[in-house]
């Protein structure tokens, strides 16, 4: 990974981890938009991190809730 990626990468834990606690799952745009007008190639790489790590983290709830419910057994 290059300095841009990895500093993005870590500004998007950061972000994701202060969405969490202030309750705003938007909150990332806002720092997406302040990154545009500063550096397109930072803004770029966050974004693409953010991305995939709300993707994650809403693929493996789902992935959950489905083994849960597998594992609960037949319902009716």
């Amino acid at each position: 990974m290059s300095i841009t990626e990895d500093l993005a990468d870590a500004l998007a834990r950061d972000v994701l981890a202060a969405m969490d606690e202030m309750d705003d799952e938007r909150f990332y745009m806002e720092v997406g938009k302040m990154l545009a007008s500063l550096s397109p190639s930072m803004e770029d790489g966050f974004m693409t991190a953010m991305r995939v790590r709300l993707a994650e983290r809403r693929a493996r709830a789902l992935l959950e809730r489905k083994l849960a419910a597998f594992r609960a057994g037949p319902t009716a």
